[in-house]
């Protein structure tokens, strides 16, 4: 069953360029483990500082081998450095898919 993460952080304005390479990183890491589907985040138009994520995984087994790797825990604490917060995230399981 596919696994879905959506949700934000918050990221102070000022911080964006010092913690961009920080989410290349983990783009890119995050992009190359088994059943990672899609990750990706995205800056909000509106909201300065607001960062939308999008994953998905093949399974939650994916999703628990990530939680374990050494990119996610060097990611939150420069996150932590860098002033990330109000995370909000939740975990959506899919059982199918279809075209819109």
């Amino acid at each position: 069953m596919t696994v879905l993460i959506g949700g934000t952080f918050r990221l102070p304005p000022e911080a964006v360029e010092r913690f961009r390479p920080h989410m290349e990183t983990m783009l890119g890491k995050s992009r190359a483990e088994d059943g990672c589907l899609t990750y990706s985040y995205a800056f909000d138009v509106l909201e300065p500082g607001l960062v939308r994520v999008f994953e998905a995984w093949r399974d939650q087994a994916a999703l628990d081998a990530h939680f374990a790797t050494a990119h996610l825990a060097a990611w939150r604490a420069a996150g932590v450095e860098h002033g990330v917060s109000d995370r909000r995230l939740s975990i959506y399981e899919v059982a199918a898919e279809r075209p819109l």
